[in-house]
């Protein structure tokens, strides 16, 4: 079994992460896709606590049954995605273990910790996101190109500063249609988000 490792902030989850699950799956380039919400150690600004992002992708991911969520970084407060891949080789080691990346994040790859290890050891599944170049990204790191593949999964693009953003304005008929409803009654029954921070 060919198992994703998804990770990212999920601040909230909304749309986008879950059609990359989603799509992963049905275009055959992984038969399981885990979700591994950072930790607070993660550099983003407004970050709800840990406990609060793990209960909204548990909420986006359990009527999909490939689709799974790891508190792993959370209960560990690792900071380096190589320690979280060799712990899932580790876990399903009759399986291979992805990286989703995306493209934006990929186009930085070269500062994360150990990233050449990654390439090595690793296969990355890069989705391309707005108006980033292929051609651009492959050259990138010419050296190591087997173990990267740029699928071709196209989600609708969203950040979840927009998101944030339409609940302090109220804004709750752009939420609806971005989030799964059991995270829009979530986030509104605990007035996350909507108070300026």
């Amino acid at each position: 079994m060919r198992i994703g490792i998804f990770g990212g902030s999920f601040n909230p989850p909304h749309r986008m992460h879950l059609e990359i699950g989603q799509e992963m799956i049905s275009h055959e380039y992984v038969d399981q896709v885990i979700y591994v919400p950072t930790g607070k150690k993660y550099p983003k600004s407004e970050l709800l606590d840990d406990d609060i992002r793990y209960q909204m992708v548990c909420l986006m991911t359990e009527d999909h049954p490939h689709l799974e969520v790891s508190d792993y970084e959370l209960q560990n407060h690792l900071i380096y995605t190589y320690q979280t891949l060799d712990y899932f080789k580790g876990k399903y080691s009759n399986d291979e273990i992805c990286f989703i990346l995306g493209s934006d994040l990929y186009s930085s790859f070269s500062t994360w910790k150990n990233y050449t290890y990654i390439l090595e050891n690793y296969q990355i599944l890069v989705v391309l996101r707005d108006d980033d170049k292929r051609e651009e990204l492959e050259k990138l790191y010419p050296n190591i190109p087997k173990n990267v593949l740029f699928t071709d999964v196209h989600p609708f693009v969203l950040s979840s500063t927009k998101v944030r953003d339409a609940f302090q304005r109220k804004d709750f008929t752009f939420v609806k249609e971005y989030l799964s409803p059991k995270v829009f009654d979530f986030i509104v029954e605990r007035n996350l988000y909507q108070e300026k921070r």
